[in-house]
């Protein structure tokens, strides 16, 4: 992730607290999705939401930029319906072997939120491909 000040920081923190508990995921799912180191306890995840940015670790703001363009997909996917985006993540998809999107991203870790993002989002997929940097050198 680029440079952040701590506001910034601690601000995207709690966003993607309030997403992941909207998604209502156990703690022990919290933790497993962002892969936050073994220091961070599930009864410690609340100091996230009010007090603290989440560690600053590579493994950590890739996860957390993946689920910030995720909720971004969801919101132009269900741009006047809240409830549908919490409930996309939650129902069984035919794309992912009628698993639920949030149980991809928990249980198969970075691939699972990548297939997720590639879903929603096709200009990441395309990204994926190097299809950009094809084109971009062919014109």
């Amino acid at each position: 992730m680029t440079e952040l000040t701590a506001e910034e920081r601690h601000s995207m923190t709690r966003k993607v607290m309030s997403m992941l508990e909207s998604w209502n995921l156990s703690a022990q799912d919290m933790i497993q999705l962002l892969q936050l180191p073994d220091s961070v306890k599930a009864r410690n995840l609340a100091r996230f939401r009010d007090e603290e940015p989440f560690p600053a670790d590579v493994n950590v703001d890739r996860r957390v930029a993946y689920l910030l363009r995720i909720e971004e997909a969801l919101h132009t996917y269900f741009p006047r319906n809240p409830e549908m985006r919490h409930m996309w993540v939650k129902r069984g998809n035919k794309q992912f072997g009628k698993r639920a999107p949030i149980a991809v991203m928990v249980e198969d870790g970075e691939s699972g939120l990548i297939a997720v993002l590639s879903h929603l989002d096709c200009t990441f997929a395309w990204d994926l491909t190097g299809s950009k940097s094809e084109y971009s050198t062919a014109s």
